[in-house]
């Protein structure tokens, strides 16, 4: 089960107000798959009658506040890396993307800039004219495994992870 959640204290991008000026806070929006609570600027906690949970940023210089996340923390699990690979049958290794990500829908299809194509638990080469599409709500339910390998992807700190059920073209 996948926990989410916001920790804006933590180094390198610690950030301790938003762009409206509200403090920002740790926040758990997913424990163990369940929704905790959720997220907002000042203008959309208005509106659903909540308190601001301080996290209103302004996507450029030229634009108003809307709600975002900073330092999204997916919590690890206890495989490595390499105990992950050796659990996939058929699959592939997604190690980078070129697009943007996910529209408000969930929906996303994305090139893989960088791929592995794996076989019986072993890597066994590259993958390249592949690109890859699904839904990012139904993918957190289908979350089969977690590593213990965090690293930063901007101001997300995510694991790897095995998921099933993503469309794959190549």
């Amino acid at each position: 089960m996948i926990s989410l959640s916001q920790q804006p204290d933590r180094q390198p991008h610690d950030c301790p107000f938003d762009d409206e000026g509200m403090p920002t806070q740790e926040l758990s929006l997913i424990s163990r798959g369940v929704l905790e609570q959720f997220y907002s600027d000042r203008s959309t906690a208005r509106a659903l009658g909540l308190k601001p949970t301080g996290n209103g940023f302004r996507p450029s210089l030229d634009s108003y506040p809307s709600p975002a996340l900073i330092n999204l923390i997916v919590a690890p699990g206890n495989n490595s890396f390499s105990e992950l690979v050796s659990k996939l049958d058929n699959g592939i290794i997604v190690d980078g993307i070129l697009g943007s990500g996910a529209d408000i829908s969930g929906n996303f299809s994305v090139n893989v800039d960088l791929g592995y194509r794996v076989k019986q638990g072993k890597i066994i080469g590259r993958i390249k004219d592949t690109a890859i599409a699904g839904n990012v709500y139904q993918i957190l339910k289908q979350v089969i495994a977690l590593g213990n390998d965090s690293t930063w992807n901007g101001s997300c700190l995510t694991p790897s992870m095995i998921v099933n059920g993503i469309s794959v073209v190549g």
